[in-house]
């Protein structure tokens, strides 16, 4: 057995934890590039379903257009959705993709009013 083979890094090898460096920077960059701006989104997205009232106009993951008329179920979590004067449709809360603006609003209501 070499007893130096306990000793010291001979020069030109680099210690244990620089070894490591490089992944532990790939992992920061991952979190700052992928992880937290999608956290940012979803939580905005819940921000946007827990403030959904009565009137607003939104858009479902299908791609439906409507209006909120109203909610049911427990904690609220069905919504009715009026697309016109004689249809309404019943979602989950969790199904609406987007509340539309006040521009995206008044373009939503020409194409209603072409067809």
């Amino acid at each position: 057995m070499d007893i130096f083979l306990f000793s010291a890094n001979p020069a030109g090898q680099s210690s244990g934890i620089m070894a490591y460096l490089p992944f532990f920077l790939i992992l920061a960059i991952m979190y700052f590039m992928m992880i937290r701006p999608q956290a940012k989104r979803q939580k905005e997205k819940q921000t946007m379903l827990s403030s959904l009232k009565k009137g607003d106009k939104i858009v479902t993951i299908g791609g439906i257009h409507g209006t909120v008329a109203g909610f049911k179920g427990k904690e609220s979590n069905l919504v009715i959705l009026k697309l016109d004067k004689n249809n309404n449709l019943t979602i989950n809360r969790s199904a609406i993709s987007s509340l539309l603006k006040n521009d995206d609003q008044s373009q939503t209501e020409d194409l209603q009013q072409e067809a």
